[in-house]
């Protein structure tokens, strides 16, 4: 037997102005949302769905408040308005945001705290949490003769995910999801939501080609029960952009995606931009672990509601001839910041896009200064790097290991900025903020009161989260 998947369609028209002006949706495409999550839910087994706690774990994705990285918070109330008229006796909304971030204040940018309010959601933030240690299973520990796998083998998983683990008969979890491209992973759906769960101080290592076997990891230790891609709006060349590139990056889809099965999900989430199968690393590696339940591709799939053939899907008409949209960065970055790769290998997935797309950020909407350098991965050429002069980054343990201690010398540990690990966002933004004479504070969407609020409640809490100094502007922190 197919496993369904539900596409909705809404018809409403979208903001006719610059998608660089984030706005609330318009009341009737609220009211289309509405009727599709209803529609979505009810095909999908409507309140036999909820177990037998009465208990609803919705997971955002919320990886930053910044405009469209996130998931509509107009989507999550009708969620959760479902769940409410269907008997839920508790909704929690969960969720632990990206490196460099603190979920609290990201649900303050998002609206996500006023939601809860108005709805009598409990807000859980996950790097506030206590975490247990499990292990990453895909491949073995880098060695000598192993040095394809895994610089760390373990990872911190929060108290409520454990719960949720080990209890999955009591609760109801759905995985909501923007629809977006991901200039790492290619995608950002249902799978990729999940990385959200390992603590800050798990994500850093292997963020780099092993990233898509360690999702596929996760996915392994918990699968949604339902997930719900919310593609409102889509993102094309990656998945956090400036805001300056919203008319170039967004695209108004308008479709809901809804299954049970979130492998099934992904797939026709991917089709929508184009991608196969075999175009999405770490969903192949999912299919090929079993995961999927059967499903392999769109043929053990059967598509209900509004869109039922996806053989020649082109919903915005501008499909580009490859037969897919971009997944990788905008090529918009300062020109007067020096860009070295290494020969040997510069991983995509961690030192390279990671701090392009921060650069690129700060560059584009904060005005950021260039007149420095950028190096990443391993196998430079000793020319090259005895030719940089001025002040110089260097991203990641291989390009640090290579290199830092000759820059060091020659010239000077004032000049030298050094972010470790594959990703580690934290590092990398202090640096960037420093370089580029950005003010953190201003680098944050909404009231710095409020998230000076959000960051000493967070901490008194707890959160283990790693969060750049408001003062890197001011003072080397790398």
């Amino acid at each position: 037997m197919k496993t369904e998947v539900v596409i909705k369609r809404l018809n409403a028209s979208h903001q006719k102005e610059s998608f660089t002006n984030f706005k609330p949706l318009n009341s009737k495409l609220v009211n289309e949302i509405k009727i599709c999550v209803k529609d979505i839910f009810d095909r999908l087994g409507g309140a036999s769905l909820l177990k037998s706690s009465g208990e609803v774990y919705i997971k955002p994705n919320a990886v930053d408040s910044k405009a469209y990285s996130h998931t509509r918070v107009e989507v999550l109330r009708e969620i959760i308005e479902y769940w409410k008229k269907n008997g839920a006796k508790k909704i929690f909304l969960f969720e632990n945001a990206t490196q460099g971030n603190y979920t609290r204040l990201v649900y303050y940018g998002t609206g996500y705290t006023k939601l809860c309010k108005k709805t009598g959601t409990v807000p859980v933030f996950l790097d506030e949490e206590k975490s247990e240690t499990l292990a990453f299973t895909g491949k073995e520990k880098q060695s000598k003769n192993n040095p394809e796998g895994y610089e760390l083998i373990s990872f911190e998983m929060p108290e409520t995910v454990m719960r949720l683990i080990r209890e999955r008969e009591k609760y109801l979890y759905i995985n909501v999801p923007k629809l977006k491209t991901h200039s790492m992973g290619v995608v950002t759906l249902g799978i990729k939501n999940q990385w959200g769960f390992p603590m800050h101080r798990s994500r850093g290592a292997d963020h780099n080609y092993n990233l898509p076997s360690k999702l596929v990891d996760v996915l392994g230790y918990i699968e949604p029960d339902i997930t719900i891609i919310e593609g409102v709006e889509g993102s094309i060349y990656g998945h956090y952009f400036a805001t300056a590139l919203a008319d170039e990056q967004v695209r108004p889809f308008k479709i809901l995606i809804g299954s049970k099965n979130v492998i099934a999900a992904d797939i026709v989430g991917s089709k929508i931009f184009g991608f196969n199968v075999n175009d999405v690393p770490h969903l192949k590696i999912a299919i090929e672990k079993g995961l999927g339940h059967g499903v392999k591709n769109l043929d053990d799939i059967k598509l209900t509601g509004d869109i039922t053939d996806l053989s020649n899907i082109d919903l915005m008409g501008d499909m580009p001839e490859s037969g897919s949209y971009p997944w990788d960065l905008y090529p918009s970055f300062p020109k007067d910041v020096t860009i070295i790769k290494g020969l040997k290998r510069a991983c995509r997935e961690g030192c390279v896009n990671n701090p392009l797309c921060a650069m690129q950020t700060m560059y584009l909407d904060h005005k950021g200064k260039g007149g420095w350098t950028l190096l990443m991965g391993k196998g430079h050429d000793k020319d090259v790097v005895n030719s940089i002069t001025g002040k110089v980054l260097v991203v990641g343990n291989c390009a640090i290991k290579e290199v830092s201690e000759t820059l060091i010398t020659r010239l000077g540990k004032t000049n030298v900025y050094l972010s470790s690990e594959c990703n580690n966002i934290c590092e990398t933004a202090n640096a960037l903020f420093h370089l580029m004479k950005v003010n953190p504070i201003n680098y944050v969407p909404g009231n710095p009161v409020t998230s000076l609020f959000a960051l000493i409640m967070a901490k008194m809490n707890g959160s283990t989260s790693r969060v750049p100094s408001p003062l890197a502007h001011i003072f080397k922190m790398v």
